[in-house]
């Protein structure tokens, strides 16, 4: 499995990005998405996961109300999940990685994901 995410870039404080995640490869038949980061210094953490049908999310407390994790729910493109990140903060700099796991359902626990992207760097400026 291949995960291939992009999107990523230098904003100020209060702007947007969306990041994008494309999964491929030797895919299982139904898996959860995730998005987690690392900031320099820090342990690699939870930001968002989604369902295999899209349906259902989950969140950290950090990124509610301002990240939406979203998946694309036709049947062909179902390995492309999306972060849209609002009203970013300094605090929100971090390298962040696109994960697949073999649950249907979504999750913030880092143990039920198998695969794992090489991240794409974000930087909020203050």
């Amino acid at each position: 499995v291949q995960l291939q995410a992009s999107g990523g870039g230098l904003v100020p404080t209060g702007g947007s990005l969306r990041l994008s995640c494309a999964a491929s490869g030797r895919m299982f038949m139904r898996y959860t998405m995730g998005w987690f980061r690392q900031a320099p210094g820090k342990e690699r953490e939870f930001v968002a996961g989604v369902s295999w049908s899209g349906g259902r999310t989950i969140y950290a407390d950090s990124a509610k109300g301002r990240f939406t994790i979203t998946r694309d729910t036709r049947d062909n493109a179902k390995n492309t999940v999306y972060l849209q990140m609002n009203s970013l903060k300094p605090e929100d700099t971090a390298v962040y990685y696109c994960a697949v796991g073999t649950s249907n359902y979504e999750s913030g626990r880092a143990q039920d994901y198998d695969h794992w992207g090489q991240g794409t760097q974000v930087t909020v400026s203050s």
